[in-house]
């Protein structure tokens, strides 16, 4: 399901500035659509290593 978050990050991210900014060029739609589609990443990444911290039980510092 990883390239259809990116996706959708891509048209978020255009849209968005279509809202922002409706006579913005190519330039700014192509910079907007790899920016959401690489800040989707990033997300996703920090998600799953949310999740795996979560299910990693708590070391037990207070040996003795």
């Amino acid at each position: 399901m990883g390239l259809l978050n990116e996706i959708v990050g891509a048209v978020v991210a255009e849209e968005a500035l279509d809202k922002l900014d409706p006579e913005a060029g190519l330039l700014k739609k192509g910079m907007a659509v790899v920016a959401g589609f690489e800040g989707e990443k990033i997300i996703e990444e920090k998600i799953s290593e949310h999740k795996e911290q979560e299910q990693q039980p708590p070391a037990d510092d207070a040996q003795q």
